[in-house]
């Protein structure tokens, strides 16, 4: 969990960055629960998908089990995996007391403790998250997977692209919006965090290879880094 002076700041005093949504991209424009809870689920076999999407984050379905979400000026495209796909991370062993596939077949992933290598990570509530700001090291994972046969799924059964700008980390709600800023440079993005890790002492937030890329710490491997939730404003 956090360690910083300034992680969880008194709700009154944080800051964080908001971001205007846009008009949605498909004629489907789904309807609005809450800052943070742009969870979604796919209706498997039913020809037809639902989504529940942040309020101010705009997404629209264009197949099934898939959508396009648009977060200020970064448009993320979501496709739910098959449920046969190995998971990026395959130590986690157990989500909300049901195997990781269960789970996530059922939608009970957003914020729920789940165990690796033995260890119970319990997920922020929307409330912790909604002023979460942490200063830390961040890392990059894609090649790995790259180089296995076959997709593979993020903790929230997304298929895993490294070409996206997306993000693992142990304890933010899946998913979740996050502005990631390397402090050696001062480039930041923003990230679709879509998945759980990284499993290494020391290190806060996993980014795509894409995401490191844009950062500039791709060859690098690690980077110091502010991530902070986004409040999203339309």
């Amino acid at each position: 969990m956090p360690s910083e002076a300034e992680e969880y700041p008194h709700p009154r005093l944080a800051k964080f960055p908001r971001v205007t949504s846009w008009v949605v991209l498909a004629p489907v424009l789904l309807s609005a629960c809450g800052m943070f809870d742009t969870t979604w689920r796919a209706a498997r076999g039913t020809g037809k998908a639902t989504y529940a999407v942040g309020k101010l984050a705009t997404c629209a379905a264009i197949g099934v089990g898939k959508a396009v979400c648009r977060v200020g000026g970064y448009t993320f495209k979501v496709v739910m995996a098959p449920l046969v796909w190995p998971l990026t991370h395959e130590e986690v062993e157990t989500i909300d007391g049901l195997t990781p596939r269960e789970a996530i077949r059922q939608g009970r992933v957003k914020m729920s403790p789940y165990v690796v290598n033995g260890r119970r990570y319990v997920p922020m509530s929307l409330a912790e998250a909604g002023r979460y700001r942490e200063t830390g090291v961040a890392s990059w994972y894609g090649n790995e997977t790259l180089k296995r046969p076959g997709g593979h799924m993020t903790a929230n059964g997304e298929a895993f692209d490294p070409s996206q700008f997306s993000a693992a980390h142990k304890h933010l709600p899946l998913p979740t919006y996050a502005r990631v800023t390397n402090l050696q440079n001062g480039r930041s993005i923003v990230v679709r965090v879509n998945d759980r890790g990284p499993f290494v002492d020391g290190r806060i937030i996993d980014l795509s290879a894409a995401a490191a890329r844009r950062l500039g710490f791709y060859e690098a491997g690690i980077a110091r880094v502010r991530v902070a939730a986004i409040a999203v404003d339309g």
